[in-house]
């Protein structure tokens, strides 16, 4: 049996926070770019598929697929840092100082990513800014001002919208991290990774790394957003509702409720 028994999990839960806080910047930030282009081309599938359908279910269907890309290939996504970096402080194998850093390099690995692939797709689908942009590209548009604009009509409520949406979607995407843990099979492990992830995506959620890419990709494309929304009403606040959901949701939540029976076994 592949199945890896939840004491279990906990255990290497810390000994990856641990091994990946001492990664060097240089593999930080190419992982970082490599896991930030995996999302957003899983992004771009998704609404394209939404597009075409008229069934946005069909999208978080086929989402998952750009995490599993993240998790197999080793790449570093920071929601799943969020979590697990935090249990290998409380194991004593890392220290913050480690942790920030290694936030930091990821942070800007998936933003160089994110945008780099919303850059190339936005040509694609303009001709190089020649004419409007097609069907995919327009959605695009209306999600990215939805997720800046949109929060910033109501205020001090869509600050704390998507606050709380950060926190609820980093509680599923950081839980498929761990889940991840629970097979030692590539089939067994994408089956983990799955589900959190789908319903993340169905219920619009806000996710960091996805927003690296949406929100630029709508800006190039024309949407009515500036730099300054982009920040201020979604990658900032959308940053740190991840934090919170996967450090304290996610990946102390697991490891502090199951480290003690492993270690009184």
């Amino acid at each position: 049996m592949d199945y890896v028994k939840p004491a279990d999990i906990a255990t290497n839960m810390a000994a990856v926070g641990a091994m990946k806080a001492k990664l060097p910047p240089s593999s930080l930030l190419l992982r970082g770019a490599l896991a930030g282009a995996f999302l957003a081309v899983a992004t771009s599938m998704a609404v394209t598929a939404a597009v075409q359908t008229g069934f946005p279910i069909v999208g978080a269907l086929i989402f998952p697929f750009g995490l599993c890309l993240v998790i197999l290939l080793g790449t570093e996504l920071i929601t799943g840092s969020f979590a697990l970096l935090p249990c290998a402080t409380a194991d004593n194998a890392a220290d913050w100082g480690q942790v920030i850093v290694n936030w930091g390099w990821v942070f800007l690995g998936n933003l160089l990513g994110s945008v780099g692939y919303a850059i190339l797709l936005s040509i694609s689908l303009t001709m190089m800014g020649s004419f409007d942009p097609l069907p995919v590209g327009q959605k695009l548009v209306k999600v990215a001002e939805a997720k800046t604009i949109g929060y910033a009509a109501h205020g001090g409520a869509g600050m704390i919208t998507v606050f709380v949406k950060a926190i609820l979607c980093n509680w599923m995407v950081s839980l498929a991290v761990v889940m991840a843990l629970a097979s030692t099979s590539v089939v067994g492990k994408m089956l983990a990774i799955w589900g959190p992830v789908m319903l993340f995506f169905s219920q619009g959620f806000e996710h960091t790394v996805v927003n690296m890419f949406v929100i630029p990709s709508g800006i190039l494309m024309g949407a009515n957003v500036t730099i300054g929304q982009w920040w201020m009403w979604n990658q900032i606040p959308v940053t740190l509702g991840n934090l919170v959901g996967g450090m304290f949701f996610t990946g102390l939540a697991i490891y502090l409720t199951h480290r003690p029976a492993k270690q009184a076994s």
